[in-house]
């Protein structure tokens, strides 16, 4: 996939100044968050995951410890679900733009998917009777993710009710992918996991804590007999997870509101200075996020540019890193900016380097 080809970890962290492309909030170090793993018994855990850990995710959530199976990382809860419930020419409906793994796992599978469009000029809003039509018989899975990436949109308790409503009544699965769900700017979502049995969520600690490298992710469903089957997929893969990964994601959530505190603090402070460059350039259009930490804004149609050469300067001339609009299957206009994965000089520099690149890449 172009998003894990082109990653700035393949390119090199140390050849990139300002980086934009991350997706997350800002890497943590074990020893600002004073956590300690000196004791942890170097063992098989439990292939479900750390009991406390699941007790934990539940007791936040209103679920139970069986209603969790704690993974390697989302990526994981994410590939696990695909192969659990999907076969060759099963039918899927995603919701795109997207995640690439959302796209490419059912695609390697060989199912049948269909793609529910979500348009910059609807503001990407999601059409529950567009939603409707797509879902066929043959449909077992439909997936989604609030607040979503890269675009940050986010629908509202109403229309996810809405949507649980439709997807009983067309009698398939609803995975729900909840990553950044700890970063939505106004009131969050209830975890949609626990309005219906026909629910799977899917979360983990590395978007919004910034924690991608513990890789800890979870599923959570109220339907025992696919808890049961994600569980058997998941021994298969990797019996079970790191008990280091796990302890250290247990340690934080323990004490997550006073962890998360200044990371949202960041993330408001990021934004609000995000939102400001946007009003003070005519070069760049965007659909305002409602939570998480990325946007997806777009050349404007009247700016006549060279794509391929706007890359290149800003990467070669300004060592700027931005997603470009190819990792999600987007015209090459498109680019996801991550605004609270580096610094907030940086991004402001970085910001004004997409702008004199793009200045450099005009086509006269």
């Amino acid at each position: 996939m172009p998003i894990e080809i082109e990653a700035p970890e393949a390119f090199g962290y140390e050849n990139i100044d300002c980086n934009l492309s991350e997706s997350s909030f800002t890497d943590q170090k074990l020893s600002d968050l004073d956590i300690t793993i000196n004791d942890v018994l170097l063992f098989y855990g439990d292939h479900k995951g750390k009991i406390e850990l699941r007790e934990l995710i539940a007791r936040d959530n209103k679920l139970t410890a069986d209603d969790i199976l704690v993974t390697s990382g989302a990526a994981l809860a994410l590939f696990i679900v695909a192969t659990s419930l999907l076969n060759k020419n099963d039918h899927v409906v995603i919701a795109k733009t997207n995640y690439a793994t959302n796209i490419e796992t059912p695609r390697a599978i060989g199912a049948n998917s269909s793609y529910l469009k979500l348009r910059f000029e609807d503001a990407f809003d999601l059409d529950i009777n567009e939603l409707d039509n797509l879902i066929t018989k043959q449909t077992k899975l439909v997936s989604l993710t609030y607040p979503h990436n890269p675009t940050g949109v986010l629908i509202n308790e109403e229309k996810l009710k809405a949507i649980i409503q439709l997807i009983e009544k067309k009698d398939c699965m609803l995975l729900f992918d909840e990553t950044y769900r700890e970063m939505s700017f106004n009131e969050k979502l209830p975890v949609a996991a626990t309005l219906s049995d026909k629910v799977i969520s899917v979360s983990s600690m590395s978007k919004s804590f910034g924690l991608p490298g513990i890789r800890i992710g979870w599923i959570l469903s109220k339907n025992k007999q696919l808890m049961e089957m994600f569980l058997a997929a998941k021994e298969q893969i990797c019996i079970t997870n790191s008990v280091v990964d796990e302890e250290i994601a247990f340690q934080y959530l323990k004490k997550k509101e006073e962890f998360f505190a200044p990371v949202r603090k960041t993330i408001l402070k990021n934004f609000a200075i995000l939102k400001e460059f946007m009003v003070h350039q005519n070069i760049l259009e965007w659909v305002e996020p409602q939570g998480g930490c990325v946007c997806f804004p777009r050349i404007k149609n009247n700016i006549i540019v060279d794509t391929d050469k706007f890359h290149n300067i800003l990467l070669n001339k300004y060592a700027t890193y931005i997603g470009r609009g190819h990792w999600f299957e987007e015209d090459a206009r498109y680019m996801r900016i991550g605004y609270s994965w580096d610094s907030t000089e940086k991004l402001q520099k970085g910001l004004n380097n997409i702008l004199k690149a793009i200045e450099e890449a005009k086509i006269v």
